[in-house]
């Protein structure tokens, strides 16, 4: 059975806030059903866009199989960072799991759907709200 570490948030992350206990709990289930061996969670400290304890978890992979982030829009909001964890985890051959959307990060085509996702949370806030103004008549 593969060995995963969980990754919690004790602060907001992208204007969601979810109790640490929440996401443990969720991040077990996702565990249970992918047959992974939880060794419970480490939670991130609460100062906004501190990812040291994703780096501690980071550097602990050598003795672990993945980690189980709560959400992928836990991950750094910086591309680029992201994109250094995500080669980091293809060329030691280990995965990222991200329990509430259901996906693991463990290969470029699974990567780069995580960065679609990604973009469109982040435009999001820049959208005409459907169903306001002009768009009442589609």
């Amino acid at each position: 059975m593969k060995k995963v570490r969980g990754y919690v948030f004790s602060r907001p992350f992208m204007g969601e806030r979810v109790p640490q206990h929440v996401q443990n709990l969720v991040i077990r289930d996702y565990c249970e059903r992918y047959r992974l061996h939880y060794l419970l969670s480490a939670a991130e400290y609460a100062m906004e866009g501190c990812h040291l304890i994703l780096e501690q978890l980071l550097a602990e992979l050598p003795d672990l199989d993945g980690i189980v982030a709560y959400s992928l829009f836990q991950l750094p909001e910086d591309t680029m960072q992201r994109q250094r964890i995500y080669t980091r985890l293809r060329d030691m051959k280990k995965t990222l799991h991200f329990s509430v959307e259901g996906f693991r990060a463990s290969t470029a085509q699974e990567c780069e759907r995580i960065e679609t996702l990604w973009r469109i949370r982040q435009t999001l806030p820049y959208c005409t709200e459907v169903g306001h103004g002009r768009w009442n008549s589609l």
